[in-house]
């Protein structure tokens, strides 16, 4: 286990404790198994080595099942090993790419019940869906990107409040003037937000050159995640995973997508439930957000009425010059489904939030005449700093997290 060690330490001396992300906080760390999911840059790695540099380092290890190591070892015996030399934490990454993941954590869970156990995993895996049923042993979180407020605290350019929707909703004049008294001009760091502040993969973007680095970086995540991660969790054939890369393609080219599943189906060659199936996953796998008419039925074989890239980086690294319209849309349903706020397509408006309040999103020409007269309407402006009466800056809405 030596490799290990020296492994984890050279992973260590790079770790600060400067800036932990929101979900830090969140998590009961009391809990016996834990599991934290997210896409790949997401920094799932980061944080659980911040909890592992605040812990006693004589019994706590690390491990990748991506490292070598694993080529000759496996994960249950690592763990039977690390018990008898007194090791209580094992904190375990990548633990999607391991073939019996499920069955050897319950086996560690159940065998070993002084271990406490933390893993990371694709966003595209189901923890609860495995060989072994996890579901009463294991606590799950989500790792999501970087809200705006974060990006603009991981960048040190300025320290915000988080607020709720109901406060953006009742209070966001206030909220707005009070930000400006922090942040000067929020629109530019807005705006560099949306094109590559959304992994903690990038900091302090100054250049041309270091801009494109990171949206090449962005399309390389994209890509090992169809090409890896859902292949792999998801068991595609060769021809499966060429379509699913032609299907977010066509996607990435015309969202917001209002699907014709039987045109996109025979142009792919697929059965209309293999299409459904696939976008099902692409959500999973969060890289595309799915949207539901209002209180339409949340079947899996259920086909969504817009299809939404997950988030605007994924935007520009796919198509380089996304629509402005687009980016709000896309922006908007990134931060509220961030939050775990039910979003649906509004038959007045744009989108009904939390089942109560209907948004129009647009310019900050936008008019009322969209939602005139629904009750909880508000115009979601984009390109003003600060709003009146119902008319919201979009930006607020990333304030959120």
């Amino acid at each position: 286990m030596e490799k290990l060690f020296s492994f984890q330490n050279s992973l260590l001396r790079n770790i600060n404790l400067n800036f932990k992300r929101y979900l830090y906080n969140n998590i009961n760390f009391e809990n016996r198994m834990i599991g934290i999911k997210g896409i790949r840059g997401v920094g799932k790695t980061t944080l659980m080595l911040q909890y592992l540099k605040t812990q006693n380092l004589e019994t706590s290890l690390y491990v990748t099942l991506d490292h070598p190591y694993f080529y000759q070892n496996d994960l249950l015996s690592t763990a039977e090993e690390w018990n008898k030399l007194g090791g209580t934490l094992l904190i375990i990454d990548e633990v999607h790419k391991y073939k019996n993941w499920s069955q050897e954590l319950k086996n560690i869970y159940d065998g070993l019940p002084k271990m406490k156990i933390i893993f990371s995993a694709s966003s595209a895996l189901d923890i609860y869906r495995g060989e072994a049923d996890l579901s009463r042993r294991v606590l799950t979180y989500y790792l999501h990107g970087l809200s705006f407020r974060e990006y603009l605290a991981f960048n040190r350019i300025a320290e915000l409040p988080s607020v709720e929707l109901s406060e953006i909703v009742q209070n966001h004049v206030k909220i707005a003037m009070s930000t400006l008294d922090i942040l000067k001009h929020p629109l530019i760091q807005f705006k560099n937000y949306l094109k590559y502040g959304y992994l903690p993969i990038a900091n302090k973007i100054s250049s041309q050159s270091q801009e494109d680095e990171y949206l090449t970086k962005i399309f390389q995540i994209i890509d090992a995640t169809l090409a890896y991660d859902m292949a792999f969790i998801n068991e595609y054939s060769v021809i499966h995973q060429t379509k699913i890369k032609k299907l977010l393609s066509i996607l990435a080219d015309s969202v917001p997508y209002v699907p014709n599943t039987s045109e996109l189906a025979a142009k792919l060659e697929l059965s209309r439930n293999t299409l459904l199936m696939f976008l099902e996953h692409l959500q999973k796998a969060a890289l595309i957000n799915n949207i539901s008419k209002i209180g339409k039925g949340t079947s899996t074989l259920q086909k969504p009425d817009k299809i939404l890239l997950e988030n605007t980086n994924f935007s520009y690294a796919l198509t380089r010059n996304p629509v402005e319209g687009t980016l709000r849309e896309t922006f908007f349903i990134n931060q509220v489904k961030n939050m775990n706020l039910k979003a649906e397509l509004a038959e007045q408006g744009d989108f009904v939030v939390d089942g109560k309040y209907t948004f129009e999103v647009g310019g900050k020409s936008k008019k009322q005449k969209q939602v005139e007269g629904v009750p909880n309407s508000y115009i979601v402006k984009d390109n003003i700093e600060v709003g009146y009466g119902k008319n919201i800056p979009l930006w607020l809405f990333g304030l959120m997290q």
